[in-house]
């Protein structure tokens, strides 16, 4: 029997450009002075890269395409358009598919969301981060409170449907202040925040400076502090915690694209480092596109693909279900992990349930919320 999740795709597409750095920003981007003339030629291999991968996957019903990055709204408005045209062309339009593009809450992009909608972006994923001055400082964002208050209110006008991205456990965060901010980004009225905690990761600026002893970031008490915080403060006001680190105002507001990952759905994968998942006659295939920009190119220019891929292991296609379908409210089908070992009945599982970390579910694997605040170790027992 066909799987009903390789009948469908989303796409991610990967615009790399960014008009600063941020310290804490780990993803595969560049500055964009400069090169207007490599981010026509990255167009053009995106387009052509998408024509390629529709011959690898066939017909397939589009749920969503997402434009992330680095910056997507620093893209040209008549790009966007024109990548979202080729992919609709390609693949059968859903219908309630999803269009969402990520972007900063400046004045210069905030003056493109009207153009950005026009090219058919339905969603705007809103970088705010954080609602005060001296946080937006310290993350080294390139926008103050007042830009991001402005963005928020263009965007619920130019968009039909508005998110906006926070990050909690900042360096000498105090419960107190995260919750007049939540109540704070709640009151501006977007139907979907996803507030994320601060991680370090190897490499960054902020790698850097907690080496030095220059930046302390809260201790693992006070930051489940803050993460029970979140999740009071969002139930209150009425929103679902569809994923740990993802609160909807009911069910027409969740992200369809992160639901594709979330799910298992196949997605393909365009763009500088961008990845995707595949369901291939000789097993799922994992693509991964070359990270540098004009690899990338040169890669969709002279192979007509800008990826390589490998055909994951049933063990490493299973794992990879459990991690993902772990995040969200809905879990994992049982059915899906049972190559892992997992059934209802064996001994991790029951200790799991009776420690509370488990919803007691003889269908599926799903995490209960004291489950959620440790959910890397809670998926790290499930896996061995």
């Amino acid at each position: 029997m066909t799987d009903p999740r390789a009948e469908a795709v989303g796409i991610y597409v990967h615009w790399p450009y960014c008009a600063r750095i941020c310290p804490y920003c780990d993803f595969n981007v560049v500055r964009d002075r400069g090169r207007t003339d490599e981010q026509r030629a990255l167009a053009d291999a995106i387009v052509a890269d998408l024509e390629a991968q529709r011959a690898l996957t066939g017909e397939r019903r589009l749920l969503s395409i997402f434009f992330g990055g680095g910056t997507p709204s620093l893209m040209d408005p008549a790009q966007v358009a024109r990548v979202i045209e080729t992919a609709k062309r390609l693949w059968s339009p859903a219908d309630d598919l999803e269009i969402s593009l990520e972007a900063n809450p400046t004045d210069a992009e905030t003056d493109r969301f009207a153009a950005l909608a026009a090219a058919g972006v339905q969603r705007l994923s809103l970088g705010v981060q954080a609602l005060d001055d001296a946080s937006l400082k310290a993350l080294g964002r390139n926008h103050d409170a007042g830009a991001a208050r402005r963005a928020i209110a263009a965007a619920a006008r130019a968009f039909p449907r508005l998110s906006i991205d926070l990050i909690y456990a900042r360096p000498g965060q105090t419960d107190a202040a995260w919750r007049a901010e939540l109540s704070e980004a709640i009151a501006l009225g977007p139907e979907h925040v996803s507030p994320y905690q601060l991680t370090i990761e190897p490499g960054t600026a902020f790698d850097r400076a907690v080496g030095r002893g220059t930046l302390v970031t809260p201790d693992e008490d006070l930051a489940a502090t803050l993460f029970e915080t979140t999740q009071e403060i969002f139930e209150a006001a009425g929103f679902d915690a569809y994923e740990v680190s993802n609160h909807a105002r009911g069910e027409a507001a969740r992200a369809r694209h992160n639901l594709v990952y979330w799910r298992g759905v196949d997605y393909v994968g365009v763009g500088p480092g961008a990845h995707g998942r595949l369901a291939l006659p000789e097993g799922r295939a994992a693509t991964t596109a070359h990270r540098a920009i004009k690899d990338y190119i040169a890669a969709v220019g002279d192979h007509g693909v800008g990826f390589q891929s490998e055909i994951l292991t049933p063990e490493d296609a299973a794992l990879e279900r459990l991690v993902l379908g772990m995040r969200i409210d809905a879990g994992v089908g049982f059915d899906e992990v049972a190559v892992l070992g997992l059934d209802p009945d064996v001994a991790k599982v029951r200790d799991l349930v009776e420690t509370g970390l488990l919803v007691e579910d003889r269908a599926r694997l799903r995490a209960t919320r004291a489950g959620r605040l440790v959910l890397d170790r809670l998926t790290g027992a499930l896996a061995t």
